[in-house]
């Protein structure tokens, strides 16, 4: 990882406290909505799992939750009228506002109802012993995104993208918007970056390299590329994701690789 790069502009001071019961906050980010980031997140915060690392996963998407449909997940949470306990699914704490609603409910609320939302979860949620809490983040620069940078220690984010030049639109204004809040960049993924066809050959579907040359224009580290593969949204629509299911096929090595990666950085 590239500890020396500092933001363009000097981080503004504020106050952050860390997540109680755990010892790392990762953010997965985008800022652009369908690059698959929240599959990216659950596969993730499993590879940490399977190496051995305790890991909580914590889907901050108020309007779009999926981490009750990727992980099948369909208990609600216990509380004794202060805290929540989160569901412990794959061996991983999970907590998401889908958990308290039903499926096809919209969240029809204004900011501040979101981030009521999101400082429950991070202050009145039991988290346990926790190595890692993985943040996935929902698209945008808004109000959820400046509650953890603003009040959350957040130990660093990673930002996942396809190479489509509209998506790195939204990445890059995500990227400065976490350099002007003081918030680490651990590293870019490039996500759905080609498929393999029968035939043996690579296909670029949403163009090639764009994730990476936004990592060198940016400074950041780029973390490396994730193909498409039909398994893996197969397996996240059974609640059963590739990592978990089938930890030694080729996209769950490439995940455990990363996982590794981030638990010798910080552990």
């Amino acid at each position: 990882m590239n500890d020396t790069i500092k933001p363009k502009t000097e981080p503004k001071s504020f106050k952050k406290n860390p997540i109680k019961g755990t010892k790392f906050t990762i953010a997965i980010s985008s800022a652009k909505g369908g690059v698959g980031k929240s599959t990216f997140a659950t596969n993730f915060a499993l590879a940490l799992k399977n190496i051995g690392c305790k890991v909580g996963l914590l889907d901050a998407d108020i309007y779009g939750p999926s981490l009750q449909k990727l992980f099948s997940i369909n208990e609600k949470p216990e509380s004794d009228g202060q805290i929540l306990k989160p569901i412990t699914k794959y061996d991983i704490q999970c907590m998401s506002i889908g958990f308290l609603t039903e499926e096809q409910t919209p969240m029809i609320w204004r900011g501040p109802m979101v981030t009521s939302a999101i400082k429950t979860f991070t202050q009145k949620v039991a988290w346990k012993e926790l190595d890692f809490i993985i943040v996935d983040m929902p698209p945008g620069t808004g109000d959820t995104q400046l509650t953890f940078s603003q009040e959350i220690n957040m130990d660093g984010a990673i930002i996942v993208s396809t190479p489509q030049e509209l998506a790195l639109q939204d990445v890059k204004r995500g990227i400065k918007m976490f350099d002007e809040l003081g918030v680490k960049i651990i590293g870019l993924i490039d996500n759905m970056s080609h498929f393999i066809g029968d035939d043996g050959k690579k296909y670029a579907i949403f163009g090639e390299g764009g994730v990476k040359k936004t990592a060198e224009e940016f400074e950041k580290e780029f973390l490396g590329e994730i193909p498409i593969n039909p398994e893996v949204g197969k397996l996240g629509d059974m609640g059963a994701p590739i990592v978990e299911s089938k930890p030694d096929h080729e996209i769950s090595k490439i995940y455990l690789k990363l996982a590794e990666k981030i638990k010798s950085t910080y552990l």
